[in-house]
């Protein structure tokens, strides 16, 4: 059996699982262990799928023919933006920490105009950003099987750097409000989203997730401070999928795996080479779309090109 159907028997089997399939009413779901996330890792990867070359990954899902059918989503002229306002700050006295924070400084030259200067360190829960595929590593190894020691420098990633997306994303996005399924303004603390959840979210709403879109999970994080996402379980359900770019309000890894740390994030980036948007703000994208009765966007992204940046702030915008 070649690793190909390996691939599609496993996600066949897992998703007979995840929708309940092995689970009988009532009863705990399996624990998932560093070893199925291991498993995971070889299964769900599309390292060499578009050439051992590639620094795209799944972006490469976003065809001519899918950003037109995007541009077409694009009727009321409506824009919505999913990025959280910056909060300058301080940056933190040890310059070795890498907590997120933003500084600005702005003086007034003689030739009267405002000049500033800014330092932002936005990876972590609290800035609005897109990850680039260097910024996660798993038993050495990048997305597409290029060994860290050949990219990682302290002046950035040689290779899968923010800069590869420089022309722009424009894709379907598909907002995933699943606290409004479930008669929620906002989900309790440390609530997992499931494949199921999305899939009768889909089933309510009549917007099927398909190759090449941008899904946006709402979890209500800044109305209440929740910490909830992704379930684990949804990774095999992103490469039945093809999705091409992931993201969320919420914390995108939920609970934890003994022996890993943050497995979601690395099998989207590591494995299926998805980049993920973090901390996004999908409240004002939800209202819009809850009174337009659409779900489905134009999205359009353009982050930094910063030359080996392992991600980059950015303002994504849907448009109605």
């Amino acid at each position: 059996m070649n690793r190909r159907v390996r691939s599609q028997l496993a996600i066949a089997l897992v998703a007979v699982w995840m929708t309940g399939g092995w689970t009988l009413q009532g009863q705990e779901r399996p624990q998932i262990t560093a070893a199925q996330v291991d498993q995971w890792m070889q299964e769900l990867s599309n390292w060499g799928r578009w050439g051992a070359d590639d620094q795209l990954g799944a972006v490469n899902l976003i065809t001519p023919d899918k950003r037109r059918a995007a541009l077409a989503l694009a009727t009321t002229g409506e824009v919505v933006s999913l990025s959280l306002p910056i909060t300058v700050g301080a940056p933190p006295e040890d310059p070795e920490s890498t907590a997120a924070f933003t500084n600005l400084r702005v003086v007034n030259i003689p030739s009267d105009f405002l000049m500033e200067r800014q330092q932002v360190a936005f990876h972590g829960a609290t800035v609005s950003h897109l990850d680039a595929l260097c910024h996660a590593h798993h038993d050495g190894k990048i997305y597409n099987g290029v060994a860290l020691e050949d990219i990682f420098t302290e002046d950035g990633c040689a290779r899968m750097g923010i800069s590869g997306l420089a022309g722009g994303i424009v894709t379907r996005g598909v907002l995933l409000d699943i606290p409004r399924l479930k008669g929620l303004e906002a989900f309790e603390d440390g609530t997992h989203v499931y494949p199921e959840d999305i899939e009768a979210w889909e089933r309510q709403t009549g917007v099927t997730v398909s190759s090449g879109d941008a899904i946006f999970l709402r979890t209500g994080r800044w109305a209440n401070d929740n910490r909830s996402g992704y379930d684990i379980t949804v990774a095999p359900w992103l490469k039945q999928r093809d999705v091409a770019l992931v993201g969320s309000d919420g914390i995108q890894d939920v609970g934890q795996i003994p022996g890993t740390a943050l497995p979601f994030h690395k099998l989207v980036l590591v494995a299926m080479g998805a980049n993920i948007f973090d901390n996004m703000d999908l409240e004002a994208l939800a209202e819009t779309a809850a009174r337009l009765n659409r779900w489905e966007f134009l999205l359009v992204a353009a982050p930094i090109p910063n030359p080996g940046g392992t991600g980059s702030p950015l303002n994504p915008l849907a448009i109605f």
